[in-house]
């Protein structure tokens, strides 16, 4: 996904992207599933086959540490656990977006005439650095 933006437009890029995760509210990974169960009586209008079952019953399931952990949510909270994972994707993606102009405006940058130039005026030596080892211990 290489353009040919100069570094200016995608420094103005980049801070923009770091204004929109700057106003990130509250956020949580996972999926929210709405499940509908069945209670097992016989004369429940459940136990049809169109009864659809009891519920929604809500719950939020995601990944931690290689596991699957689901927690229920009361229904009582459901919208604000749907932004809350809306949050969380957006999250996603403005990092996504903001390592990818990073990483252009780094090339870039490396790309631009005098760029080693610049390295040498902020204080970069001209020739390598030699390793000098502490004088040895003469105890015996």
């Amino acid at each position: 996904m290489r353009t040919t933006l100069d570094p200016e437009e995608l420094e103005r890029r980049r801070n923009e992207i770091r204004e929109k995760l700057a106003s990130i509210g509250d956020l949580r990974p996972g999926s929210l599933v709405g499940r509908y169960r069945k209670c097992g009586k016989p004369n429940c209008h459940c136990a049809t086959e169109e009864g659809g079952g009891h519920g929604p019953s809500w719950s939020l399931t995601r990944q931690v540490g290689g596991k699957t952990v689901t927690r229920i949510i009361p229904a009582s909270a459901v919208e604000q656990t749907r932004e809350q994972i809306a949050e969380y994707q957006r999250l996603r993606k403005l990092t996504g977006e903001l390592v990818d102009v990073s990483e252009e405006l780094c090339e870039v940058k490396l790309a631009l005439p005098g760029a080693s130039d610049e390295a040498m005026k902020k204080g970069a030596s001209k020739r390598a650095s030699t390793r000098r080892s502490s004088p040895k211990s003469k105890r015996l």
